[in-house]
């Protein structure tokens, strides 16, 4: 049987979701074309109809995820201050639900360390998505005019939540794990948001943490 091009768009569409949010849960090397195929809903057979190998299901679905950020970059952008657009990153991204929320979250923490591992085509769209990200990061926050000095601060930031949010998931004791949380969050306020209020207050909506 035949389907209709709209219909083998969406059922790809559908592996890389399930793909990118397995990905993120349990990594890529754990995670076989078997385990994505049934979270999409599909049978195995079913998956080289889209893709040739899980090489290319890895990189698409790390571009996918990528894409996916930009509506959260947007919002972000749409902030009056660099203190306020600091904050917002900040604050959802070590947000307590981000932290337990591995399968809608960022793709950054959950794949690098195996991106690190791969070769070839993969390792490339990898990097070549990682570095769009920046890119479209640091446009988003403008945390300096000058853009070299903004790319640092930009990347100095993102990898301080990276490493806080790695540390905040590894450790067992939850009040050891929001203690992890709460304390990077004051320094980091403190370090790029400087002239706004250092009080907590509450992480930004839910639908901040996809995929930053």
């Amino acid at each position: 049987m035949r389907y209709p091009p709209a219909h083998k768009l969406a059922t790809r569409r559908r592996i890389l979701e399930a793909a990118g949010q397995a990905f993120r849960e349990r990594g890529v090397a754990e995670t076989g074309v078997d385990e994505v195929m049934r979270r999409a809903g599909l049978t195995h057979g079913g998956f080289y109809a889209h893709f040739q190998d899980k090489t290319e299901l890895v990189a698409e679905a790390c571009a996918a995820a990528f894409e996916a950020a930009v509506p959260n970059l947007d919002r972000i952008a749409a902030q009056p201050t660099r203190s306020a657009r600091a904050r917002v990153l900040i604050d959802s991204y070590l947000a307590s639900r981000h932290r337990d929320n591995r399968g809608s979250g960022c793709v950054i923490v959950a794949v690098a360390a195996d991106a690190a591992r791969l070769r070839g085509k993969v390792r490339e769209g990898y990097s070549r998505g990682f570095t769009q990200h920046l890119d479209r990061l640091a446009a988003a926050l403008r945390l300096s005019r000058d853009p070299a000095r903004n790319r640092d601060r930009v990347t100095l930031l993102m990898s301080s939540l990276v490493g806080a949010l790695l540390f905040a998931r590894a450790i067992y004791d939850p009040a050891r794990s929001d203690e992890i949380l709460r304390s990077m969050r004051r320094q980091l306020r403190a370090q790029f948001c400087a002239d706004s209020d250092q009080t907590e207050h509450s992480a930004a909506p839910h639908d901040f943490i996809r995929a930053f």
